[in-house]
């Protein structure tokens, strides 16, 4: 055995993972690949998100396939040893299983990078497969057509981040070229492929226009259903991993099932089941805390690296998300490959890609309060934002206004913002005043959950903020109202009696907060007013 062919490296993973309290098991999707190694010479391409399990997948299929590993102490206590042909399949192919995002610190170059690959992989033939004649100066690929010649020799091709390679500084557009053309020569037509599994996050339609990997058959999130289930973790799935968190020995338990679905959940498969962030999910149960997992391992600046190019294109429509709206969008997934992204379609098909945000029938959103978290902070640090930043930079101050009841600061943030420029201002809609309001109260997040259009009462409620820190003690019901009153506003919070929502949800010396906002089109004023609920009645 050696480094890539008939590794030990994919085994030794994955039994550690299977060995780790919140594992989940995955293995029904080696069913899947069966028949595709039956009848050999068969591509399959997965894309997804990064931290969406794909690694976990390439490690299962190799170390179940692999004949240099007897995986039986894996595999017979789990769903795929139920199933026919678990026998005939486990440990049974030669296996080539690379890993595409290992780097050598001192890599600067493509020549470097493909080559020590090469090297490894015809050292590890040679040594595997002794007995046949193989020059080490060959080509990997005429060394696989020489070996498939003289012994009939078959492999299974495991190869996880096929494009990491391309988020690499010193890879040029000619270095792709050539990449792709690795690739092609390596599995197209070639007899000794029986099948090549590849994981990514870029689709490989883009680079594939021409005929390099027109052999493999895609399966993204957005576009594909089958191979959806073994890609995130479904409603079942947390269900089950919460079954045992609750079963560990918590001094004091700090998740609960539904804060697991609102922080970490939101993504959907092209046939409309939701979706969780594996990794995000796992976190929060071992470490026993809600937390922000998605910037451990990446830049802190990565939303933004996709909109700087074009601000203005994509500003309205991350306004109305970041305020809970969905907005419609044609997603063009390939889009997400080019070098610069410009267009619309461009910057939000590549953060739908990258899992920045969730698509579902034609409709994109920030999927969760873990990504929410993300778009407030890079909406408060980027002046290029226009109104969304000044609105944004000013939420702390809103929200201290309205704690004090000090409408005439709470109106002038508004007039101000309103007064400098128009697009979403133009209020066609109390969508648009509900989304300027909440980047207006964008710092009360810190503070506050924050629910919109929640069933309180006899009706729904625009926003209701309930504290989540020490800090903050009162409670705030804000309505909003186009062309009519702030008072008539508060008159319906009053008369729905959206107040019931606090019932046994505030300290003692908290206060309920009553704000309407209104907005008349005529004079192009808003008006707020502030009123503090006493002595009357919040239980059911």
């Amino acid at each position: 055995m050696g480094i890539y062919v008939n590794s030990k490296t994919a085994y030794t993973l994955y039994k550690s993972e299977t060995e780790k309290p919140y594992f989940v098991d995955k293995t029904r999707m080696l069913e899947e690949l069966f028949p595709l190694v039956r009848t050999g010479n068969n591509h399959v391409c997965i894309t997804r998100p990064r931290r969406f399990g794909k690694t976990v997948a390439a490690n299962m299929i190799a170390a179940f396939f692999s004949e240099g590993c007897d995986s039986g102490d894996i595999f017979d206590t789990l769903q795929i040893a139920a199933v026919s042909g678990y026998d005939e399949y486990r440990n049974q192919f030669p296996v080539i299983h690379i890993s595409f995002h290992e780097l050598d610190g001192a890599c600067s170059s493509y020549r470097e990078y493909i080559g020590r690959m090469e090297r490894r992989l015809v050292r590890d033939i040679r040594k595997e497969y002794q007995q046949a004649d193989i020059e080490e100066t060959d080509s990997v690929a005429d060394v696989l057509l020489e070996l498939h010649a003289q012994e009939g020799t078959r492999f299974i091709f495991v190869f996880d981040e096929w494009d990491f390679i391309f988020h690499q500084n010193f890879i040029t557009e000619q270095d792709r070229k050539e990449y792709l053309l690795f690739l092609r020569n390596l599995l197209k037509d070639r007899p000794y492929v029986r099948l090549a599994y590849m994981t990514g996050i870029l689709p490989i339609a883009k680079y594939s226009s021409g005929s390099e990997l027109n052999m493999f058959s895609e399966y993204t999130m957005a576009s594909e259903e089958r191979f959806s289930e073994y890609f995130g973790f479904t409603e079942q799935e947390v269900d089950l991993l919460f079954e045992r968190y609750q079963e560990q020995k918590w001094q004091s338990e700090q998740v609960t099932r539904e804060d697991l679905k609102k922080w970490y959940d939101g993504y959907h498969t092209k046939a409309g089941e939701r979706l969780y962030n594996p990794r995000s999910v796992v976190l929060a149960l071992s470490n026993n805390n809600l937390g922000n997992y998605w910037t451990s391992s990446g830049p802190y600046d990565e939303i933004f690296y996709y909109i700087q190019n074009n601000v203005d294109a994509v500003r309205d429509d991350l306004a109305l998300m970041v305020s809970g709206n969905a907005v419609p969008v044609r997603i063009w997934e390939y889009a997400a490959t080019a070098q610069e992204l410009k267009t619309k379609e461009q910057i939000l098909s590549a953060m739908v890609v990258y899992g920045f945000l969730s698509y579902e029938n034609g409709m994109i959103s920030i999927p969760n309060r873990e990504l929410m978290d993300q778009f407030a902070d890079m909406l408060k640090r980027e002046t290029s934002f226009g109104y969304v930043y000044r609105l944004a930079k000013e939420s702390e101050r809103m929200l201290q206004a309205t704690l004090l009841g000090d409408t005439e600061t709470m109106e002038r943030i508004l007039e101000q913002t309103h007064d400098m420029e128009t697009p979403i201002l133009s209020y066609n809609h109390e969508t648009e005043l509900s989304a300027v309001v909440n980047l207006a109260y964008l710092s009360a997040r810190d503070y506050y959950r924050v629910e919109r259009e929640e069933k309180a009462g006899k009706g729904f409620v625009d926003f209701i903020f309930y504290p989540e820190t020490s800090s903050v003690k009162d409670g705030i019901i804000l309505e909003l109202k186009i062309d009519h009153s702030p008072e008539a506003a508060i008159a319906q919070i009053r008369e729905k009696n959206y107040a019931i929502r606090f019932a046994g949800k505030l300290p003692q010396t908290g206060r309920i907060l009553l704000v309407g906002i209104s907005y008349d089109k005529d004079k192009k004023k808003h008006h707020c007013k502030v009123e503090e609920l006493k002595n009357e009645k919040t239980e059911a």
